[in-house]
Protein backbone atom coordinates (compact mmCIF):
# COMPACT_ATOMS: atom_id res chain seq x y z
CA UNK A 1 0.00 0.00 0.00
CA UNK A 2 1.55 3.32 -1.21
CA UNK A 3 1.70 5.82 1.62
CA UNK A 4 -1.15 7.76 0.67
CA UNK A 5 -3.33 5.15 0.56
CA UNK A 6 -2.30 4.10 3.68
CA UNK A 7 -2.67 8.29 5.09
CA UNK A 8 -6.49 7.79 2.96
CA UNK A 9 -7.53 4.98 4.91
CA UNK A 10 -6.49 6.35 8.25
CA UNK A 11 -8.52 9.60 6.90
CA UNK A 12 -11.50 7.40 6.57
CA UNK A 13 -11.01 5.50 10.29
CA UNK A 14 -10.45 8.94 11.74
CA UNK A 15 -13.63 9.93 10.39
CA UNK A 16 -15.83 7.37 11.40
CA UNK A 17 -14.65 8.23 15.50
CA UNK A 18 -15.05 11.67 14.40
CA UNK A 19 -18.89 10.51 13.09
CA UNK A 20 -19.37 8.95 16.10
CA UNK A 21 -19.33 12.01 18.61
CA UNK A 22 -22.98 13.27 18.04
CA UNK A 23 -21.91 16.55 18.66
CA UNK A 24 -24.53 18.85 17.44
CA UNK A 25 -24.49 22.75 18.43
CA UNK A 26 -26.93 22.06 21.22
CA UNK A 27 -25.42 19.36 22.50
CA UNK A 28 -21.52 19.35 24.13
CA UNK A 29 -18.45 18.88 22.14
CA UNK A 30 -15.98 18.36 24.89
CA UNK A 31 -15.60 14.89 24.51
CA UNK A 32 -14.80 15.33 20.88
CA UNK A 33 -12.39 17.74 21.30
CA UNK A 34 -10.56 16.01 23.98
CA UNK A 35 -10.56 12.87 21.97
CA UNK A 36 -8.32 15.07 19.34
CA UNK A 37 -6.61 16.86 22.01
CA UNK A 38 -4.77 13.57 23.10
CA UNK A 39 -4.42 12.04 19.70
CA UNK A 40 -2.57 15.25 18.55
CA UNK A 41 -0.41 15.33 21.48
CA UNK A 42 0.56 11.67 21.06
CA UNK A 43 2.17 12.91 18.01
CA UNK A 44 3.93 15.42 19.26
CA UNK A 45 1.45 19.02 18.78
CA UNK A 46 1.15 21.67 21.44
CA UNK A 47 -2.24 21.52 22.04
CA UNK A 48 -4.39 24.27 24.00
CA UNK A 49 -8.15 23.12 24.98
CA UNK A 50 -9.97 26.62 25.36
CA UNK A 51 -12.80 26.18 27.58
CA UNK A 52 -16.20 28.43 26.74
CA UNK A 53 -18.41 29.88 29.03
CA UNK A 54 -21.22 27.70 27.72
CA UNK A 55 -20.30 24.15 29.69
CA UNK A 56 -19.36 21.28 27.70
CA UNK A 57 -18.23 23.52 25.39
CA UNK A 58 -14.79 24.41 24.01
CA UNK A 59 -11.92 25.01 21.08
CA UNK A 60 -8.99 23.50 20.12
CA UNK A 61 -6.08 25.25 18.66
CA UNK A 62 -2.13 23.13 18.23
CA UNK A 63 0.40 23.73 16.78
CA UNK A 64 3.42 21.59 14.81
CA UNK A 65 6.68 23.41 14.63
CA UNK A 66 8.16 26.34 15.66
CA UNK A 67 6.50 29.15 17.34
CA UNK A 68 6.59 32.70 16.75
CA UNK A 69 3.99 34.26 14.23
CA UNK A 70 3.23 33.45 10.58
CA UNK A 71 2.17 29.87 9.02
CA UNK A 72 -1.10 28.49 8.45
CA UNK A 73 -3.94 27.87 10.30
CA UNK A 74 -5.92 24.91 9.04
CA UNK A 75 -9.54 25.31 10.67
CA UNK A 76 -12.89 23.37 10.56
CA UNK A 77 -15.97 23.35 12.83
CA UNK A 78 -16.92 20.51 15.26
CA UNK A 79 -20.63 20.81 15.55
CA UNK A 80 -22.83 19.56 13.17
CA UNK A 81 -26.90 20.33 12.85
CA UNK A 82 -29.79 18.31 13.95
CA UNK A 83 -30.60 15.04 12.51
CA UNK A 84 -34.37 15.34 14.04
CA UNK A 85 -37.30 14.97 11.80
CA UNK A 86 -35.08 13.81 9.14
CA UNK A 87 -35.00 10.70 7.11
CA UNK A 88 -32.02 8.96 6.91
CA UNK A 89 -31.19 5.06 5.92
CA UNK A 90 -28.70 4.41 8.14
CA UNK A 91 -27.35 5.47 12.00
CA UNK A 92 -26.26 9.03 11.19
CA UNK A 93 -23.65 8.95 13.81
CA UNK A 94 -22.34 5.55 12.24
CA UNK A 95 -20.25 5.84 9.33
CA UNK A 96 -21.55 3.77 6.31
CA UNK A 97 -19.39 3.08 3.23
CA UNK A 98 -21.09 2.49 0.08
CA UNK A 99 -19.55 2.32 -3.39
CA UNK A 100 -16.81 5.27 -2.79
CA UNK A 101 -19.38 7.12 -0.73
CA UNK A 102 -19.17 7.61 3.30
CA UNK A 103 -22.24 8.68 5.05
CA UNK A 104 -23.01 10.47 8.07
CA UNK A 105 -23.55 13.52 9.64
CA UNK A 106 -20.86 15.87 9.28
CA UNK A 107 -18.91 13.72 7.32
CA UNK A 108 -18.63 16.88 4.63
CA UNK A 109 -19.57 19.36 6.96
CA UNK A 110 -17.13 19.19 7.79
CA UNK A 111 -15.65 16.35 9.81
CA UNK A 112 -14.39 15.06 6.54
CA UNK A 113 -11.83 18.05 6.44
CA UNK A 114 -10.76 17.70 10.43
CA UNK A 115 -9.88 14.17 9.22
CA UNK A 116 -7.52 15.01 7.00
CA UNK A 117 -6.13 17.16 9.28
CA UNK A 118 -5.52 15.07 11.75
CA UNK A 119 -4.76 11.76 9.38
CA UNK A 120 -1.44 14.04 8.53
CA UNK A 121 -0.61 14.67 11.96
CA UNK A 122 1.86 11.42 11.85
CA UNK A 123 3.65 13.49 8.75
CA UNK A 124 3.73 16.83 10.32
CA UNK A 125 5.77 15.32 13.43
CA UNK A 126 8.58 14.25 11.09
CA UNK A 127 8.28 17.32 9.19
CA UNK A 128 11.29 19.62 9.33
CA UNK A 129 8.92 22.88 9.48
CA UNK A 130 10.07 26.20 9.51
CA UNK A 131 6.72 27.76 9.84
CA UNK A 132 3.99 26.88 11.85
CA UNK A 133 1.00 24.55 11.20
CA UNK A 134 -1.84 25.14 13.30
CA UNK A 135 -4.89 23.36 13.66
CA UNK A 136 -7.95 25.56 14.61
CA UNK A 137 -11.19 23.57 15.40
CA UNK A 138 -14.40 25.43 16.98
CA UNK A 139 -17.86 24.67 18.54
CA UNK A 140 -21.29 26.21 17.19
CA UNK A 141 -20.50 27.02 14.18
CA UNK A 142 -23.78 26.29 12.92
CA UNK A 143 -25.61 28.72 15.36
CA UNK A 144 -23.66 31.91 14.36
CA UNK A 145 -19.44 30.93 14.85
CA UNK A 146 -19.62 31.52 18.36
CA UNK A 147 -16.60 29.27 19.38
CA UNK A 148 -14.14 30.93 16.40
CA UNK A 149 -15.12 34.72 17.90
CA UNK A 150 -14.01 33.28 20.76
CA UNK A 151 -11.02 31.27 19.40
CA UNK A 152 -9.96 34.75 17.15
CA UNK A 153 -10.21 36.79 20.60
CA UNK A 154 -7.67 34.85 22.40
CA UNK A 155 -5.22 34.47 19.65
CA UNK A 156 -5.32 37.92 19.69
CA UNK A 157 -4.91 38.41 23.42
CA UNK A 158 -1.99 36.31 22.82
CA UNK A 159 -0.69 37.94 20.01
CA UNK A 160 -0.81 34.98 17.88
CA UNK A 161 -0.75 36.36 14.08
CA UNK A 162 -0.49 33.38 11.73
CA UNK A 163 0.32 34.04 7.95
CA UNK A 164 -2.95 32.38 6.08
CA UNK A 165 -5.40 30.47 7.07
CA UNK A 166 -7.72 27.91 4.84
CA UNK A 167 -11.17 27.06 6.33
CA UNK A 168 -11.98 23.76 5.22
CA UNK A 169 -15.86 23.97 4.40
CA UNK A 170 -17.22 21.98 1.74
CA UNK A 171 -16.48 23.23 -1.69
CA UNK A 172 -15.39 20.49 -4.27
CA UNK A 173 -11.78 21.59 -3.14
CA UNK A 174 -12.26 24.46 -5.41
CA UNK A 175 -11.04 27.56 -4.31
CA UNK A 176 -13.25 30.21 -2.65
CA UNK A 177 -12.07 33.68 -1.72
CA UNK A 178 -15.18 35.44 -0.94
CA UNK A 179 -18.68 35.36 0.93
CA UNK A 180 -20.92 37.66 2.32
CA UNK A 181 -21.67 38.46 5.71
CA UNK A 182 -24.80 36.99 8.12
CA UNK A 183 -25.70 39.20 10.77
CA UNK A 184 -28.77 38.05 12.87
CA UNK A 185 -30.94 40.08 15.69
CA UNK A 186 -34.18 39.73 17.43
CA UNK A 187 -35.81 42.81 18.10
CA UNK A 188 -38.30 43.58 20.55
CA UNK A 189 -40.32 46.42 21.71
CA UNK A 190 -42.33 46.79 25.09
CA UNK A 191 -45.22 49.05 24.66
CA UNK A 192 -48.26 49.61 27.44
CA UNK A 193 -50.99 47.19 26.85
CA UNK A 194 -55.31 48.33 26.99
CA UNK A 195 -58.71 48.24 25.36
CA UNK A 196 -58.49 48.01 21.73
CA UNK A 197 -61.31 51.00 21.65
CA UNK A 198 -58.40 53.47 23.36
CA UNK A 199 -55.55 53.07 21.51
CA UNK A 200 -54.58 56.41 22.07
CA UNK A 201 -53.95 55.05 25.94
CA UNK A 202 -51.69 53.02 25.86
CA UNK A 203 -48.78 52.29 23.55
CA UNK A 204 -48.73 49.29 20.33
CA UNK A 205 -45.95 47.66 20.38
CA UNK A 206 -46.61 45.61 16.93
CA UNK A 207 -47.49 49.48 15.65
CA UNK A 208 -44.11 50.01 16.39
CA UNK A 209 -42.37 47.18 15.57
CA UNK A 210 -43.89 47.46 11.72
CA UNK A 211 -42.76 50.89 11.86
CA UNK A 212 -38.98 49.49 12.21
CA UNK A 213 -39.86 47.04 9.61
CA UNK A 214 -40.66 49.19 7.13
CA UNK A 215 -37.61 51.55 7.96
CA UNK A 216 -35.54 48.29 7.30
CA UNK A 217 -37.79 47.40 4.39
CA UNK A 218 -36.58 51.18 3.24
CA UNK A 219 -32.94 50.84 3.83
CA UNK A 220 -33.20 47.07 1.64
CA UNK A 221 -33.73 49.00 -1.48
CA UNK A 222 -30.74 51.85 -0.39
CA UNK A 223 -28.23 48.81 -0.24
CA UNK A 224 -29.11 48.05 -3.97
CA UNK A 225 -27.39 51.76 -4.71
CA UNK A 226 -24.73 50.90 -2.87
CA UNK A 227 -23.19 47.63 -4.14
CA UNK A 228 -19.56 47.74 -5.07
CA UNK A 229 -18.66 47.36 -8.83
CA UNK A 230 -16.82 44.47 -10.14
CA UNK A 231 -17.45 41.90 -7.54
CA UNK A 232 -19.36 38.60 -8.57
CA UNK A 233 -22.14 38.02 -5.37
CA UNK A 234 -25.37 37.22 -6.65
CA UNK A 235 -27.37 39.68 -5.77
CA UNK A 236 -24.64 42.06 -5.61
CA UNK A 237 -25.59 43.98 -2.90
CA UNK A 238 -26.56 43.72 0.90
CA UNK A 239 -29.86 42.13 1.63
CA UNK A 240 -32.12 42.73 4.56
CA UNK A 241 -34.67 39.58 5.15
CA UNK A 242 -37.25 39.71 8.04
CA UNK A 243 -37.59 36.60 9.35
CA UNK A 244 -40.77 37.06 11.91
CA UNK A 245 -42.59 38.94 13.09
CA UNK A 246 -44.54 37.82 16.42
CA UNK A 247 -46.78 39.95 18.72
CA UNK A 248 -50.48 40.21 20.43
CA UNK A 249 -53.32 38.10 22.19
CA UNK A 250 -56.41 39.35 20.93
CA UNK A 251 -57.68 41.31 18.16
CA UNK A 252 -59.36 44.31 20.73
CA UNK A 253 -56.27 44.40 23.14
CA UNK A 254 -53.50 47.12 22.68
CA UNK A 255 -50.24 45.08 21.89
CA UNK A 256 -48.30 45.00 24.72
CA UNK A 257 -44.88 43.01 23.30
CA UNK A 258 -43.86 42.25 20.13
CA UNK A 259 -40.88 41.03 18.29
CA UNK A 260 -38.87 41.26 15.22
CA UNK A 261 -36.49 38.74 13.87
CA UNK A 262 -34.52 39.98 11.10
CA UNK A 263 -31.22 39.40 9.38
CA UNK A 264 -28.63 41.20 6.58
CA UNK A 265 -25.99 40.05 4.73
CA UNK A 266 -23.37 42.30 3.90
CA UNK A 267 -21.16 42.21 1.37
CA UNK A 268 -18.69 44.81 2.74
CA UNK A 269 -18.07 46.34 5.99
CA UNK A 270 -19.28 49.97 5.40
CA UNK A 271 -22.77 48.09 4.82
CA UNK A 272 -22.77 46.95 8.03
CA UNK A 273 -21.62 50.02 9.57
CA UNK A 274 -24.39 51.76 7.67
CA UNK A 275 -27.07 49.40 8.46
CA UNK A 276 -26.56 49.24 12.23
CA UNK A 277 -26.29 53.33 12.50
CA UNK A 278 -29.28 53.79 10.50
CA UNK A 279 -31.78 51.55 12.43
CA UNK A 280 -30.32 52.37 15.89
CA UNK A 281 -30.70 55.71 14.90
CA UNK A 282 -34.34 55.34 13.98
CA UNK A 283 -35.18 53.14 16.99
CA UNK A 284 -33.03 55.89 19.32
CA UNK A 285 -34.41 58.85 18.00
CA UNK A 286 -37.74 58.53 16.34
CA UNK A 287 -39.48 55.32 17.92
CA UNK A 288 -38.56 55.01 21.37
CA UNK A 289 -39.04 59.14 21.91
CA UNK A 290 -42.62 58.41 20.90
CA UNK A 291 -43.52 55.55 22.75
CA UNK A 292 -42.12 56.84 25.77
CA UNK A 293 -43.97 60.06 25.80
CA UNK A 294 -47.10 57.59 26.24
CA UNK A 295 -45.39 55.51 28.78
CA UNK A 296 -41.98 56.35 30.09
CA UNK A 297 -41.10 52.39 30.61
CA UNK A 298 -41.85 51.89 26.93
CA UNK A 299 -38.22 50.08 25.40
CA UNK A 300 -36.84 48.94 22.63
CA UNK A 301 -34.28 45.71 23.13
CA UNK A 302 -32.06 44.45 20.48
CA UNK A 303 -30.61 40.61 20.84
CA UNK A 304 -27.40 40.21 18.95
CA UNK A 305 -28.02 36.31 17.74
CA UNK A 306 -24.72 36.47 15.65
CA UNK A 307 -22.75 38.92 13.65
CA UNK A 308 -20.49 36.56 11.42
CA UNK A 309 -18.44 39.00 8.98
CA UNK A 310 -18.31 37.78 5.67
CA UNK A 311 -14.76 37.06 3.47
CA UNK A 312 -14.29 39.88 1.43
CA UNK A 313 -12.06 38.52 -1.70
CA UNK A 314 -8.49 40.79 -1.72
CA UNK A 315 -6.24 41.38 -4.71
CA UNK A 316 -3.36 40.26 -3.05
CA UNK A 317 -3.94 36.75 -0.85
CA UNK A 318 -0.86 34.54 0.28
CA UNK A 319 -3.54 31.75 0.92
CA UNK A 320 -5.18 31.75 -2.48
CA UNK A 321 -2.24 32.01 -4.40
CA UNK A 322 -0.46 29.12 -2.61
CA UNK A 323 -3.23 26.87 -3.19
CA UNK A 324 -3.79 27.54 -6.92
CA UNK A 325 -0.26 27.04 -7.05
CA UNK A 326 -0.99 23.17 -5.35
CA UNK A 327 -3.95 22.34 -7.31
CA UNK A 328 -3.62 23.89 -10.23
CA UNK A 329 -6.71 25.96 -10.16
CA UNK A 330 -6.54 29.51 -12.30
CA UNK A 331 -9.65 30.89 -10.52
CA UNK A 332 -11.52 31.73 -7.16
CA UNK A 333 -14.93 31.86 -6.73
CA UNK A 334 -17.34 32.92 -4.48
CA UNK A 335 -20.13 31.42 -2.47
CA UNK A 336 -23.48 32.59 -0.70
CA UNK A 337 -23.04 30.21 2.29
CA UNK A 338 -21.54 31.86 5.32
CA UNK A 339 -18.29 30.69 7.21
CA UNK A 340 -15.66 31.36 9.89
CA UNK A 341 -13.16 32.74 7.64
CA UNK A 342 -14.39 36.74 8.05
CA UNK A 343 -13.04 36.07 11.51
CA UNK A 344 -10.20 34.96 10.59
CA UNK A 345 -9.19 37.50 8.08
CA UNK A 346 -9.89 40.17 10.32
CA UNK A 347 -7.00 39.33 12.22
CA UNK A 348 -4.90 40.05 9.20
CA UNK A 349 -4.59 36.87 7.47
CA UNK A 350 -4.92 36.01 4.40
CA UNK A 351 -8.23 33.43 3.70
CA UNK A 352 -9.60 30.85 1.74
CA UNK A 353 -12.13 28.22 2.10
CA UNK A 354 -10.81 25.03 0.35
CA UNK A 355 -12.23 22.09 1.31
CA UNK A 356 -13.90 18.41 0.50
CA UNK A 357 -17.22 17.35 -0.26
CA UNK A 358 -20.33 19.05 -1.52
CA UNK A 359 -22.45 21.95 0.33
CA UNK A 360 -25.34 20.26 -1.52
CA UNK A 361 -24.73 17.49 0.26
CA UNK A 362 -24.61 19.47 4.08
CA UNK A 363 -27.49 19.69 6.02
CA UNK A 364 -29.67 16.74 4.72
CA UNK A 365 -30.26 13.31 5.25
CA UNK A 366 -28.13 10.84 4.14
CA UNK A 367 -25.27 13.49 4.23
CA UNK A 368 -22.07 12.04 2.84
CA UNK A 369 -18.50 12.96 1.49
CA UNK A 370 -16.39 11.02 -1.26
CA UNK A 371 -13.11 8.95 -1.06
CA UNK A 372 -11.95 10.71 -4.01
CA UNK A 373 -13.02 14.05 -2.60
CA UNK A 374 -10.50 13.20 0.30
CA UNK A 375 -7.83 11.88 -1.33
CA UNK A 376 -7.89 15.28 -3.03
CA UNK A 377 -7.72 17.18 0.28
CA UNK A 378 -4.98 14.85 1.52
CA UNK A 379 -2.98 15.95 -1.74
CA UNK A 380 -3.83 19.53 -1.02
CA UNK A 381 -2.39 19.60 2.77
CA UNK A 382 0.37 17.54 2.07
CA UNK A 383 1.77 20.26 0.07
CA UNK A 384 0.65 22.65 2.29
CA UNK A 385 3.17 21.05 5.21
CA UNK A 386 6.23 20.64 1.94
CA UNK A 387 5.90 24.37 1.47
CA UNK A 388 5.69 25.11 5.57
CA UNK A 389 9.01 22.58 5.39
CA UNK A 390 10.62 24.76 2.77
CA UNK A 391 9.37 28.23 4.65
CA UNK A 392 7.02 28.91 1.93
Amino acid sequence: MTDHATTLAATRDILARLIAFPTVSSDPNRALIDWIAAYLEQHGARVEVLASHEAGKANLFATFGPEGDGGVVLSGHSDVVPVADQDWTSDPFELREDDGLLYGRGTCDMKGFIACCLALAPKLTTAALTRPVHFAFTHDEEVGCLGAAELVKALTDRDVTPAMAIIGEPTEMRIIEGHKGCCEYTTRFHGLEGHGSAPDQGVNAAEYAVRYVARLMELRETLKTRAPAGQGFEPPWTTINIGGLHGGVAHNVIVGKAEVEWEFRPVQQSDFDFVKSEINAYAEDVLLPAMQAVHPEAGIETEVVGEVPGLEPMEDNAARDLLAELTGANTAGLVAFGTEAGLFQGLGMSVVICGPGSIEQAHKPDEFVAMDQLSACLDMLTGVIERSAKGR
